[in-house]
């Protein structure tokens, strides 16, 4: 049952006969991991949120720039210039919005070393992410935990979407077999995105959440592409492919290991993430109190932002570190190891 303090927060849901109090009641005691907090991310977790889903876990590796605040709606201007994480800023916003709600914003990147982790114990996970390799290593995942997850991409002016349910419907891999070159994949520096299509995709998948979370039988099984610059939607049935190794437990992309991995950033202009994964941790306050020949940008609890010659560098507690002003990979490492790995704290 609704608690009697709640049901007027959600009459208009309620009385809806495709949820009602029985559904809603199935929502307030359900969990939900969105994994990417841009645009996607965040019209997802404003929309569970606001729905009551009793627990939401917003999972992102990076800050918001002015670029991001066309089309990310839980960021102002004063989460920019003070270097708030995206998660981080998240999270305030939204527990404003609901309170009697669990809102956790988590600082990570998602990797093979922490998606288990960051993904067990809940009942249904969220695409916001802008990049093929994640999603491969999510469908991994969530095939091995039996977890549902929901697929979401915008760019331009179109978007997709689909519902992934282990054992029931095709997976990631029967829609796209291998991740594709990114040099080959346009993104949204490159080629730009329209505010609306996010904002659209991440309504769809909300709802296709509810509906997975209070058991409906109105779950799409279907790939549903739509353009809001020539207007169209349409809906393709996806065959499960033979001999797709993730549906036959071949969890390849969740068993790829690495030691140092270098990322180029859709979500930042001229930016590379590197990732050490024998780095466990980094001092923040010896990393500044070391540096020379820099200045600090941002400093706060959440990261250390600095620049080093032509370079700004933000590095996170957990060791990562994003390099901002290349494209050139070797350049970011070299600049890790020179800043970032001597303020490592001993494991």
């Amino acid at each position: 049952m609704i608690p009697k303090d709640l049901r007027d927060r959600y009459s208009r849901q309620t009385v809806f006969e495709g949820i009602g109090e029985e559904g809603q009641a199935k929502l307030l005691a359900s969990k939900a991991v969105i994994i990417g907090c841009g645009a996607l991310g965040c019209n997802i977790a404003s929309l569970l949120v606001r729905a009551g889903v009793g627990y939401v876990k917003i999972i992102d590796r990076d800050f918001p720039e002015f670029h991001n605040l066309q089309r990310q709606t839980l960021f102002d201007e004063d989460d920019v210039k003070n270097g708030v994480p995206k998660a981080i800023a998240a999270e305030r916003y939204l527990i404003k919005v609901n309170s009697t709600v669990k809102v956790k914003g988590v600082v990570a990147d998602i990797n093979f070393t922490n998606v288990e982790e960051l993904c067990r114990e809940t009942d249904v996970i969220l695409d916001g992410l802008d990049n093929f390799e994640t999603r491969f290593l999510l469908n991994d995942v969530a095939l091995k935990l039996k977890i549902p997850w929901i697929y979401g991409s915008a760019l331009m002016s179109s978007g997709m979407s689909m519902n992934i349910i282990p054992g029931k419907t095709p997976c990631f891999r029967c829609l796209t077999s291998v991740p594709p070159d990114p040099a080959s994949v346009p993104t949204c520096e490159s080629a730009g995105v329209v505010g609306t299509v996010p904002a659209i995709i991440g309504a769809i998948q909300a709802t296709e959440a509810i509906k997975i979370l209070i058991g409906s039988r109105e779950v799409s099984r279907e790939l549903i592409i739509i353009d809001v610059w020539k207007t169209t939607f349409d809906r393709l049935k996806i065959k499960r492919r033979e001999n797709c190794p993730a549906c036959g437990g071949n969890y390849q992309f969740l068993n790829d290991r690495f030691d140092v991995k270098t990322t180029t950033l859709c979500g930042q202009s001229r930016a590379i993430q590197v990732i050490d994964t024998r780095v466990k941790a980094v001092s923040l306050a010896r990393l500044a109190g070391g540096l020379t020949g820099g200045k600090i940008i941002t400093r706060n609890r959440y990261l250390l932002r600095f620049t080093a010659g032509e370079y700004e560098i933000s590095v996170f507690p957990d060791g990562r570190a994003i390099v901002k002003n290349t494209l050139e990979p070797a350049t970011a490492r070299e600049l890790y190891e020179k800043y970032v790995r001597v303020s490592a704290v001993p494991t």
